[in-house]
């Protein structure tokens, strides 16, 4: 059974750093590309960053290039997401996902960790 377990949230002044983690089980973890996802209330869930089975490509919403950071550590089924310079706007539900490699999509959930940025 497939486990994401996200940590790492919380409430910060704007300008500050989170660092948001994302622990995987029950799969191959280097088989699956990662996705880090958010929700504000009233809102779709709109894509954060993500992240392919090697780590070696990357890609960021525009709203957050420059400023945040996505990276996967393969032994120990983790995936990461440093958020800095953050502003209010960023106030969301993060979510963690997997996607099997050779498909599109995100089939595997966390549960979400609260950010609150603070103006």
């Amino acid at each position: 059974q497939v486990q994401l377990v996200e940590s790492g949230g919380g409430l910060v002044q704007a300008g500050g750093s989170l660092r948001l983690s994302c622990a995987a089980s029950g799969l191959t973890f280097s088989l699956y590309g990662m996705g880090w996802f958010r929700q504000t209330p009233g809102k779709e869930r709109e894509v954060v960053a993500t992240i392919n089975w090697s780590g070696g490509s990357t890609a960021y919403a525009d709203s957050v290039k420059g400023r945040f950071t996505i990276s996967r550590d393969n032994r120990k089924n983790m995936v990461y997401l440093q958020m800095n310079s953050l502003k209010p706007e960023d106030t969301a539900v993060y979510y963690c996902a997997a996607r099997q490699r050779g498909t599109q999509e995100y089939r595997h959930w966390g549960q979400g960790t609260q950010v609150t940025v603070s103006s």
